[in-house]
């Protein structure tokens, strides 16, 4: 009979148990084809990684003072894309501009919370936990990861970025994912197989404890959690593989594949470039329309801590931020999605109000973030912090972020923010009512 250490060592314990290809107990498969995906909200969280600049983000160009404190890095009432009479947005976020103008772009303003610390480390723990104490732990994501999955076998968050997973989602039971490359889910199907015992000896265990899960109530939490995320797993790499098409008579060529036909995700996208925010979200769009049935997907774009040379790089990083994301939303669109994505940007502080004397900005506090798609309310939320009452030369925030976490876990996810965020968050108008 399997206990619960030797069921522990053998699926927690050992990443070769999410290998078995092929060998995947015929339950599993069941349990992931009986799942209903496709009709939830989702949440895409991109992560602007290094510390954002918002006063060059929203851009407030009729300020004197804000020309004064930028002379080399300001941007001119003729430069920017209007907002309003006061506000305007980079240069570089005109798709942004456009979706603004269609009513499916929220900027918040003056984001940040008490006692802001400007190590990128420390900073983005409090972000990524939700805890300006740092002393949760885990992730707000990876907390709300049990709720959002259920009782069903999908995988309730995947992370697409390096091999490492972020504290938004450490802490989960199960039901959390990272993806580094597509390719390690494709299997060779006519590889050799040196541990085949082992594989067939994990594949018993499985069954093994899947029969006896009723005779111990961990057990069975856990073997449940981390089958129903195995088998998610496989249903990816079903999602990888391109359509298996009938081999050609000899001597033919192969037909061309039709316009508009899924020739599957390309293996050898690469999803942990720290600069390749387009293929990632693309990827996103992907799963999303094929059916994965993930709530939150969490994604990074890198290059934010501009010290130096900071007018051509942001305008860089703000651009594919920009084309990225109103390509996804469009490619969702397309495939009819797009109304039950909402896509929420963040970084870990902001920069410091005056340039500095290398062309860049140093850290900062405050700062603004996006919120995205067809079912958000459109506007600006929040007034632009004061370039006359700085903290210690930093905007001072006057929302706490937790209030737009709060805002999208239960306006949007279903789930109770109280439990995630261990508390009660007054909610932005963020969401359009249902009608």
């Amino acid at each position: 009979m399997i206990n619960r250490r030797h069921f522990l060592k053998h699926t927690l314990g050992s990443s070769s148990l999410l290998a078995l290809g092929s060998l995947v107990p015929e339950f599993l498969v069941n349990t992931a084809r009986a799942a209903e995906a496709g009709k939830d909200q989702v949440l895409v969280v991109v992560e602007l990684t290094g510390g954002n600049d918002g006063l060059n983000t929203v851009i407030p160009y009729t300020d004197d003072l804000y020309h004064k404190a930028r002379p080399k890095l300001h941007y001119t009432k003729n430069e920017v894309v209007r907002v309003d009479d006061h506000l305007g947005l980079h240069p570089s976020l005109r798709q942004l501009g456009d979706m603004l103008q269609k009513g499916e772009l929220a900027l918040v303003q003056g984001v940040g919370y008490p006692n802001p610390n400007r190590s990128h480390f420390e900073s983005m723990d409090v972000w990524q936990s939700a805890d300006p104490r740092r002393r949760a732990g885990t992730g707000w994501i990876a907390r709300s990861a049990p709720e959002l999955q259920g009782n069903s076998s999908r995988i309730a968050a995947v992370h697409l970025g390096p091999k490492e997973l972020p504290l938004a989602l450490q802490g989960a039971a199960g039901g959390v994912v990272s993806l580094g490359t597509l390719r390690s889910y494709l299997s060779e199907p006519n590889a050799k197989d040196n541990d085949a015992k082992t594989r067939k000896r994990l594949r018993e265990d499985l069954v093994k404890a899947n029969d006896t899960s009723q005779k111990d109530s961990m057990l069975a939490f856990v073997q449940r959690r981390q089958l129903q995320t195995y088998a998610t797993v496989d249903r990816l790499a079903d999602l990888f593989r391109p359509p298996i098409q009938p081999a050609p008579a000899p001597g033919q060529v192969p037909p061309p594949q039709a316009p508009g036909t899924d020739a599957g995700i390309p293996a050898e996208t690469e999803l942990s470039a720290p600069r390749n925010l387009y293929p990632k979200l693309n990827v996103v769009a992907q799963l999303i329309s094929k059916g994965l049935g993930t709530r939150v997907f969490y994604l990074s774009l890198d290059g934010f801590d501009t010290h130096a040379g900071q007018k051509q790089d942001h305008a860089g990083l703000l651009a594919e931020l920009s084309n990225s994301v109103a390509g996804f939303f469009q490619q969702l669109k397309g495939s009819g999605h797009d109304k039950r994505v909402v896509l929420l940007t963040f970084s870990e502080f902001g920069r410091r109000v005056q340039e500095n004397s290398s062309g860049g900005t140093d850290h900062g506090a405050a700062s603004c973030l996006f919120v995205a798609g067809p079912a958000v309310k459109a506007g600006v939320v929040g007034a632009h912090p004061s370039l006359k009452d700085l903290d210690a030369g930093d905007l001072k925030y006057h929302t706490d972020f937790r209030r737009v976490y709060a805002t999208l876990l239960d306006r949007w996810l279903s789930c109770d923010s109280n439990t995630v965020l261990g508390g009660k968050f007054d909610h932005l108008d963020l969401i359009k009512a249902k009608t």
